[in-house]
């Protein structure tokens, strides 16, 4: 199994196919497996590379709180590791917030950003119904099954769980297949969403941006794309009617299609199999 060690966390990465660089930053709770529906698709123009955050899978989990600039330089120490130069980077969720973070810690580094379902934090963020975030957390004494079937009405919108059963399944598969996360790092990475707050800096970014959101996300409510597209100088957003929160599951291919689409405009000449 491939590592990176980065002080005091060592992290566990996949590197699929060949290409300009593309890094995918997980969400809470989420890693490597997070990203089945994505890396197939990828991996014939990018070389894809996919990680566990610190707290989950197989990387380390030290014990927390984590702050969301820790996250970013585990992600960067990858890139290092791995001798990348410049990437992609897309992220949903929390690893929206991760690579908001590692754009402004690195942006020299960062070829195009993708934001999907995420906030800038702080006092604009807007959040979720307080009784979302109460059976997000509600996880004591469940089992691993038990939570992740728990979640499913926070990310995947009514309509998906009614009409496309298989979706829920193949993220449900894939979330059983994962390392069981523990509770205090479950909470650890949810302390580094809650310290969370870019208001002050998100302006400062200056790569090519793209924001995307699902109208019935009920977890990072879709104002806080409009936030986000107001803040990032020049950022484009796109709206994906009918989706939930779990872009990457509920609607891979639309998602993958926008996100594609949008790094090869960022690159002249568009891409090619092993270029970059």
């Amino acid at each position: 199994m491939p590592f990176s060690h980065c002080e005091e966390v060592t992290l566990y990465y996949e590197a699929h196919g060949e290409g300009p660089s593309l890094l995918l930053l997980a969400g809470l709770g989420g890693g490597t497996w997070s990203w089945y529906g994505q890396v197939p698709y990828f991996k014939e123009h990018y070389r894809t590379i996919c990680f566990d955050n610190r707290g989950a899978g197989h990387s380390s989990v030290p014990s927390g709180p984590y702050r969301m600039i820790q996250l970013a330089e585990d992600a960067l120490c990858l890139l290092d590791h791995l001798d990348v130069e410049r990437a992609f980077v897309l992220g949903l969720s929390m690893g929206g917030m991760i690579a908001q973070e590692l754009v402004l810690l690195a942006p020299e580094r960062i070829l195009a950003l993708f934001l999907g379902c995420t906030h800038c934090g702080g006092s604009l963020r807007v959040p979720p119904a307080p009784d979302t975030l109460r059976l997000l957390a509600a996880n004591a004494g469940l089992s691993q099954k038990e939570i992740v079937e728990k979640n499913l009405p926070i990310f995947f919108s009514q309509a998906c769980r009614k009409e496309d059963p298989e979706a829920t399944a193949a993220y449900c598969a894939a979330q059983l297949s994962s390392p069981v996360q523990p509770e205090y790092a479950f909470l650890a990475q949810l302390a580094a969403i809650q310290d969370f707050d870019s208001t002050e800096r998100i302006g400062q970014i200056n790569v090519p941006t793209m924001i995307v959101t699902g109208s019935e996300d009920i977890l990072v409510p879709p104002e806080n794309a409009q936030i986000l597209a107001k803040l990032i100088h020049n950022a484009e957003m796109a709206v994906i009617p009918g989706a939930g929160h779990a872009l990457h599951a509920e609607c891979p291919e639309t998602l993958n299609s926008l996100a594609d689409g949008f790094f090869r405009h960022c690159l002249p000449g568009g891409l090619h199999r092993g270029s970059g």
